[in-house]
């Protein structure tokens, strides 16, 4: 899996919906604070939560993290980005009419 910068994860986001235009793109979204869980002692510090977004076609994994302070503007280009992938796989319902 590789960790890119937001911008640069927008921009693979957008290719892997070019090249799966009849297949599937995962995408996750978790929130993380980036530390392995190897101490089971709970941390009196407060740590700052990321977002930490995956994309996966199946064939290339990508991620990226989010501060909470770029998170507003990042989630409009990637809904720009997902809403103009759907709208060219999806398919229109057949209106039937009855006679």
């Amino acid at each position: 899996m590789v960790l890119l910068e937001p911008d640069p994860f927008l921009s693979e986001l957008h290719k892997m919906y070019d090249r799966n235009k009849a297949g599937t793109v995962w995408v996750t979204m978790k929130r993380s604070n980036m530390k392995p869980r190897k101490s089971k002692k709970p941390e009196t510090a407060k740590a700052e939560y990321v977002c930490l977004i995956r994309a996966n076609d199946g064939k290339r994994h990508v991620s990226t993290t989010v501060s909470p302070t770029q998170y507003a503007k990042f989630s409009q280009s990637m809904v720009i980005i997902m809403k103009g992938a759907m709208a060219d796989t999806l398919k229109k319902k057949e209106k039937k009419r009855d006679k």
